[in-house]
């Protein structure tokens, strides 16, 4: 069994390579571009450029 799988990056259409525990919903960093990528489905693997977190300042 392999240790990792592959994936397009969707921002830069590279084969990238993830382990083969990742789970949906986990944050990866792009090898290719440094973006941070969330894995929306394992069947097939897709992943898509994850939303950035805006600060709530305690409200």
């Amino acid at each position: 069994m392999s240790d990792t799988i592959t994936a397009e990056d969707p921002l830069s259409g590279e084969e990238i390579e993830l382990p083969s525990d990742v789970e949906v919903g986990e944050i990866i960093d792009s090898p290719a571009t440094g973006a941070e990528l969330e894995v929306v489905s394992l069947d097939p693997v897709i992943l898509e450029e994850a939303p950035e977190l805006e600060e709530d300042w305690g409200e």
